[in-house]
């Protein structure tokens, strides 16, 4: 169905909640594997019915948050969204104490059952207002990234259109574009600071409430953490300290020489080449055409879902006046079908995005056999591997998006992502200290985000600006105020998409892609290291995992001459 014809209407809570709960009886007084499975068949399409519903309203508030209409929605689903979950409680706990379980598995994999057994620990009413308040300032907080309307260069931009400005190659135009951009967060210092206070309050009670010691601890429970502990996150963040951020810091020595400065101020760091970066070729509907072109290149499937995505207006990627920051990939369980938002601002984050979130797309209708909608994404950590290996199957064809300057693109392309390590820890780290010492003050939170930003960015100077010097940089990072702790996950994603990289661009391994589309299909049937092993990959957290993958990146950016890509 063509995205901008799909109907919504808010669901009746009420309705549904007497549908489920009959469902639900029904299941629980199952005397036979037919009724059980017939119970569990209707329920589920019911959940995924007003969960697409959910989603449709969600997803058109972020494409305009000034649109009255849908506002208005994103209060309802703010408000109402708990009460669905506690409800949908009543039924996971039938489910998992079905004694049909064999034939519930029709409909819900393994992880299903587990994720639904953790979420069954958060069952108590008592968190249900305090989920509410959260999520009224999850909104306040996105309202207020969409609200900023920037005067420069004679225009009025969003943070996401001074992007291009932020990396101009005239170093006076990128400081003033950069200093406007974190203007406006010094500006609303006092309200990003006054919803995150808030948020790290209602979160810690909610922990509380269920009788966790503090929201960290909770986190691997609502994050359907399986495999791992926080033990072994924590010796991985120190494996990244200690092996990761030695290489990044000969990157950025290597920035600053192409850039001929003795040392990179924070608004040099945005651009790789005194020449400027590899901008991609063409207008946005061009860089679509050439999309279509790779992934018709690529493989029958991925170029049928990209066609059968841009037939339904199933993206929306331009940035624009009202519009959410970020970018994002649902899945929709009515329409079969996912969604991608981008914000594009003419940088060649604008090909990233149309690589990363349909390496998002491609694994959840890939999986859309799995007849639970919510379930066609693995967990989230698993669910990132797809789309940053996606960013690196399509090495081969960034030539079309940008000509000459592909090789620009692919040495920045490769070193971002190694420097991206240590701030994906720097995010979680900082989270785990936050939620672990909840009676920190605002300023506190700054200072604490500060000290360890000089351990694993130890780049970032920040002399000529107090605020950023204050801690205020993860203000920008939305992830911290919408999805507390999703970010640990983009690491390990990170990991396990560079043994992609090696395969496809360094071995050329004929199997490669078999894995890729073979994991892919499993979705959220497996678990983590369940698809780790499906992939032929290796795990993170197992002892030296990153030295292979280290030294090979190593190797690749060693063997570039990076100053003769400047020109």
């Amino acid at each position: 169905m063509d995205f901008k014809e799909a109907p919504y209407v808010r669901p009746d809570f009420a309705s549904i909640k007497k549908q489920l709960a009959t469902y639900t009886t029904a299941l629980q007084g199952a005397d036979d594997p037919d009724t059980a499975l017939a119970a569990a068949t209707s329920a589920n399409q019911l959940i995924n019915d007003y969960s697409s519903q959910a989603m449709l309203a969600q997803i058109r508030h972020s494409i305009d948050t000034n649109d009255h209409f849908y506002d208005e929605e994103d209060t309802y689903w703010n408000d109402n969204a708990p009460l669905y979950e506690n409800e949908e409680r009543k039924y996971k706990a039938a489910v998992v104490a079905s004694p049909y379980q064999e034939v519930l598995g029709q409909i819900y994999p393994e992880p299903d059952i587990m994720g639904m057994k953790n979420d069954l620990k958060m069952a108590n009413e008592a968190i249900i207002p305090l989920q509410q308040k959260d999520n009224a300032l999850i909104s306040e907080y996105s309202k207020l990234i969409a609200s900023a309307q920037i005067d420069f260069a004679g225009k009025v931009l969003t943070l996401a259109q001074l992007g291009p400005y932020m990396q101009d190659p005239d170093r006076h135009t990128r400081k003033a574009a950069t200093e406007a951009y974190w203007g406006f967060y010094t500006a609303h210092e006092a309200d990003f600071d006054r919803i995150y206070d808030d948020m790290v309050k209602v979160r810690t009670e909610i922990a509380h409430t269920l009788g966790y010691k503090d929201y960290s601890e909770l986190s691997y429970v609502y994050m359907n953490r399986f495999g791992y502990d926080e033990k072994m996150v924590a010796q991985y963040r120190q494996t990244v300290l200690e092996k990761v951020v030695p290489l990044t810091q000969k990157q950025y020595a290597k920035q600053a020489k192409r850039l001929g400065l003795n040392k990179l101020a924070y608004y040099d760091l945005p651009v790789a080449f005194k020449s400027g970066n590899a901008k991609p070729q063409g207008t946005p509907d061009q860089l679509v055409d050439t999309a279509q072109h790779m992934y018709n290149e690529l493989s029958p499937e991925t170029g049928e879902l990209f066609a059968l995505m841009v037939q339904n207006h199933l993206f929306d990627l331009l940035a624009k006046k009202g519009k959410q920051g970020g970018g994002y990939c649902e899945y929709i369980p009515s329409l079969k079908a996912p969604f991608i938002f981008a914000n594009f601002n003419g940088t060649s984050g604008d090909v990233d995005v149309l690589t990363h979130e349909f390496g998002h797309a491609f694994q959840t209708y890939s999986a859309r056999w799995i007849k639970d909608g919510l379930s066609t994404f693995p967990t989230f950590e698993a669910a990132e591997i797809f789309s940053m290996s996606m960013e690196f199957i399509t090495y081969p064809w960034m030539h079309g998006f940008f000509g000459d300057a592909v090789e620009k693109y692919q040495y920045n392309h490769l070193e971002s992502a190694l420097e991206f390590l240590p701030y994906g820890i720097l995010v979680d780290h900082f989270q785990h200290e936050v939620y672990t010492h909840p009676e920190m003050t605002p300023a506190e939170r700054k200072a604490t985000w500060r000290k360890l930003e000089q351990q694993y960015n130890p780049e970032r100077d920040y002399s000529e600006n107090e605020a950023l010097a204050r801690g205020i940089y993860f203000f920008r990072q939305g992830h911290i105020f919408e999805s507390p702790f999703y970010y640990l996950d983009y690491t390990i994603a990170q990991v396990l998409a560079y043994q992609f990289w090696k395969r496809f661009n360094v071995d050329h391994d004929p199997e490669a892609w078999h894995d890729y589309t073979t994991m892919a299909h499993a979705g959220g049937s497996q678990t983590l290291m369940e698809l780790i092993k499906t992939g032929h990959l290796a795990s993170p957290f197992e002892p030296g995992a990153l030295d292979d993958t280290l030294t090979a990146i190593s190797q690749a950016l060693d063997s570039v001459d990076d100053q003769a890509l400047d020109k």
